[in-house]
């Protein structure tokens, strides 16, 4: 069964956002320069902070991810009560600038969790199932700005979605036999490292426009806000193409995807 006329508009608009993300503009506009100037006033040794403080969110992501997300699946996600949580983490983030970013990443990226884990209901999945578990964390690594010397049959989303799949299934495996085991084994920590390589170019994005001397606790919110809009966008786009997948198969979600 095709795709109805209202069904390729969703997957156009989610084309749209996966492949057009758009936050560096937005973080400008916030900043008031563009972000490549901020990244110019990080101190050097701030991007192996990034990259540890990445690791160890995305690790607490994925612990919340198997233990606690829940099953709300119909209903309607409440992107709005959890814009106003990361908001106020990106407050305090502010507040104390780039050295708290160890400790506000992983409070934010946990609420970015648990409203994507929302949307993914709202779509029609069961974040008590392992695989939708698993897409929830991977939505980190959509949405990562595009090199312009990237070839876009590499860099797309459906590209990063086959870079990840083995990886996935590795996970998932790894987790029906084991579960969470402490230290976590080879298979989740390759994940998570994917992963943490994308995510961690937003980060880098979001640290640059916080370190902007006039934002302080204030900017710290708004910064917050549009990084989680961000995310939720990425959600919206993902379980959009993952609930027409389930209703007519991969191939002809991808064709359309590919002619939209």
């Amino acid at each position: 069964m095709a795709l109805t006329k209202h069904e390729l508009e969703e997957l156009k608009r989610a084309k749209q956002a996966l492949e057009n993300p758009g936050i560096a503009a937005k973080l400008s506009a916030l900043a008031g320069s563009p972000v490549e100037k901020g990244m110019k006033m990080l101190p050097a040794r701030l991007q192996s902070t990034v990259h540890s403080a990445t690791e160890t969110a995305l690790n607490k992501a994925l612990e919340m991810a198997v233990k606690t997300l829940g099953a709300r699946r119909g209903t309607s996600s409440r992107d709005g009560w959890h814009r106003i949580a990361a908001a106020v983490s990106g407050a305090a983030g502010g507040a104390f600038g780039l050295p708290a970013l160890a400790i506000e990443l992983p409070v934010s990226t946990t609420l970015m969790l648990r409203s994507i884990a929302d949307i993914a209901a709202a779509h029609g999945e069961d974040p008590r199932e392992v695989d939708t578990r698993l897409a929830c964390l991977t939505v980190f690594a959509l949405g990562s700005p595009r090199d312009k010397r990237d070839d876009p049959a590499e860099s797309g989303y459906f590209a990063v979605r086959s870079a990840l799949a083995a990886a996935v299934t590795e996970a998932s495996k790894h987790l029906a036999q084991k579960g969470l085991a402490k230290g976590g084994g080879p298979a989740l920590v390759r994940l998570i490292s994917l992963i943490a390589a994308r995510f961690g170019i937003v980060v880098s994005e979001k640290a640059a426009a916080q370190a902007v001397p006039i934002l302080g606790a204030a900017g710290g919110a708004l910064v917050n806000t549009v990084f989680i809009g961000h995310y939720q966008d990425m959600a919206r786009a993902h379980f959009t193409v993952r609930k027409l997948e389930r209703a007519h198969g991969a191939q002809a979600v991808r064709e359309a995807y590919d002619r939209s």
